[in-house]
């Protein structure tokens, strides 16, 4: 949510941070600014809509600033307009600022600031940012200073980044609850809310935790604390190249990042047998339950991890919405693991579920996919998924990698507790090392036959959607329906097929598309009776089954066949083309599928 990009160097700094901003497009925005320092005289430039509009402006600008900030706001406080977006300046026009969050207190401070003679231009709680900063170098401080003290009378979560008219050489920057990066060059340097906005420059990196604040300039990268302590950061190397970052020739990320699932599986799975060993292997051991949390496409994956666990490893699972995780006082002990699974390592609600976790004594396992973010560094064990940068906003091969990792984990914990013998995980990590290639085989016959591609021009036009399915399948139901509403903007629901005569059924007609989850597992017949059960009501039905199933094949309007498998890992495989479904319809319908509406890549605020 919001996107920071600063830059100090040799460069033309404007177009080095515009560049930056079109890489955090996925983030989500409805707004775009820049503020730079030329000839001495601080420029802010900004404008609603999109990048291209404030490019636009600024390129009637001729100057070449080696410092800029720039800012994609996703409002929160004011309507998105030209006034309410980032940057944000002081009444003298010579301090300006950027801020990703919520400033809870901005309230009281504005009202504070105002009878102190302060003038308010936007309805933002971002520019009691600037005014406060201008109270304290009033006082005689320096930029950082003004930033630190600043900083002490703000409550809430904010990432910010400051450029000041008479230090023109540098940005102050300062971390609370929302991510910041900082990109480390030759002669220059970076700053940014992730890493894509400058891996095209550096794939060096200094992550920035929680009350920490940095000055950078073109040659150097100081990191305080917020008592002005010099704090020793370890630079750290992405292992992202450009490429994985840009589209490649499809037409959008999501598409893309679809078909490089297979890869991103097998990376995930590569060299992670025997994850924990030791200490990490008496863990397992001692612990007695396991509660996941997550949030939306993770959470997903969670409740798919809870049928590996409970099914191999014997252990009771619970999944919490990590949104929700707080308020229900849950029963934590030292014998509780907790399993927190974000893609970014900086959804908030989750890291707020594992710093109150930790507080009660419980070990953190986190499950991620970007090295050195928040929630890696908080955690007592982290299982990396190699998923690359997931660029589009609605998630796909960050949640088939998440399923790798849970069934990972789930191998190794029944194995650490005696729970399968060597022989039977040797065949599931057999099976498991196989589903890459059947992912991939799937995806190349879709590029032939367009199947699903032809099934989605059919169904383009309906107003909702129903997704069934059951046991470890259940959840992609869920996923299925998550997917089409987020991006094409169509009602859809996923249930539990056992759940559609308490209430879904009602809503099945001739109009009414109805996706069953139907491969040939252990609810295989009771599936058979929720397609009858939709068909007797008219409901035009969407099987995703096997080659085999003809009772299916029979009473289905419209088949989508996948590989057979073993049962707890049909997820990784049905789930792909409900991804694609989803995908075929937005694009059909015309829509941004990268950058669905009201939507954020990573929710960084509660």
């Amino acid at each position: 949510m919001c996107g920071i990009v600063g830059y100090a160097g040799k460069d033309n700094a404007k177009n080095i941070v515009i560049n930056g901003l079109k890489r955090l497009e996925y983030r989500g925005y409805d707004s775009a600014g820049v503020a730079f320092i030329d000839s001495g005289k601080l420029k802010v430039y900004k404008k609603s809509g999109r990048i291209r509009n404030l490019e636009f402006e600024l390129n009637r600008d001729l100057s070449l600033p080696q410092v800029a900030i720039g800012h994609t706001r996703w409002a929160t406080h004011g309507e998105p307009n030209d006034i309410n977006a980032h940057p944000h300046t002081d009444c003298t026009g010579k301090i300006a600022v950027v801020h990703n969050g919520i400033i809870e207190n901005f309230t009281k401070l504005k009202k504070e600031l105002e009878l102190k003679g302060h003038t308010f231009k936007s309805k933002t709680d971002t520019e009691v940012i600037a005014h406060l900063i201008e109270e304290e170098i009033k006082t005689g401080k320096d930029l950082f200073k003004a930033v630190l003290s600043a900083a002490r009378k703000l409550k809430g979560s904010f990432a910010v980044a400051v450029i000041y008219e008479k230090e023109p050489d540098k940005i102050v920057c300062l971390r609370k609850d929302s991510p910041l990066v900082i990109g480390v060059g030759e002669g220059e340097n970076f700053l940014a809310s992730d890493v894509p906005a400058f891996l095209s420059y550096t794939n060096r990196v200094i992550f920035l935790d929680d009350n920490e604040c940095a000055i950078i300039t073109a040659d150097k990268v100081n990191v305080f604390d917020l008592n002005g302590n010099i704090v020793t950061k370890e630079i750290k190397q992405i292992p992202w190249s450009i490429a994985q970052a840009e589209k490649g020739g499809y037409k959008h990320f999501m598409i893309k990042e679809i078909y490089e699932q297979p890869k991103a599986v097998a990376d995930t799975i590569s060299g992670k047998l025997s994850m924990f060993a030791g200490q990490k292997a008496a863990l397992l051991k001692a612990f007695n339950k396991i509660q996941i949390v997550a949030c939306g496409t993770s959470y997903h994956a969670g409740l798919v991890g809870k049928f590996f666990i409970e099914s191999l490893a014997a252990i009771p699972v619970s999944v919490d919405y990590a949104s929700e995780y707080r308020y229900r006082n849950p029963i934590i002990d030292k014998n509780t693991l907790i399993v927190a699974i974000s893609q970014s390592g900086e959804t908030a609600d989750t890291l707020a579920a594992v710093r109150l976790a930790k507080e009660r004594g419980a070990k953190v396992v986190a499950i991620c996919n970007v090295i050195g973010s928040t929630i890696t560094r908080e955690a007592d064990y982290t299982i990396y998924t190699h998923a690359g940068p997931e660029i589009s906003v609605a998630s796909t091969k960050a949640f088939t990698t998440q399923l790798a990792a849970l069934f990972l984990f789930a191998v190794e914990a029944a194995r650490i507790r005696e729970k399968i013998s060597p022989s039977e995980e040797e065949r599931l990590l057999k099976a498991l090392s196989e589903i890459p290639s059947k992912m991939k085989a799937f995806l190349d016959k879709e590029s032939k036959n367009k199947t699903v591609h032809n099934i989605a021009l059919e169904f383009y036009n309906s107003q909702d959607a129903l997704y069934l399915g059951r046991f470890v399948n259940y959840p992609i139901a869920l996923e299925g329906a998550l997917k089409l509403k987020e991006i094409s903007y169509i009602h859809a629901e996923g249930y539990p097929a056992g759940e559609m005569k308490h209430g879904p059924i009602a809503l099945i007609d001739e109009k009414m598309p109805v996706v069953v989850i139907t491969p040939k597992d252990r609810v295989y017949e009771k599936m058979v009776s929720n397609i009858e059960e939709a068909k007797a009501r008219k409901g035009k039905v969407i099987a995703v089954t096997n080659p085999n199933c003809t009772e299916v094949k029979k009473l289905a309007d419209y088949t989508i066949e996948i590989a057979e498998t073993e049962e707890l890992l049909y997820p990784f495989l049905t789930v792909v083309p409900l991804q694609l479904f989803a995908y075929h319809i937005a694009d059909f319908l015309g829509y941004d599928v990268d950058q669905p509406r009201n939507l954020a890549k990573s929710v960084t605020v509660e």
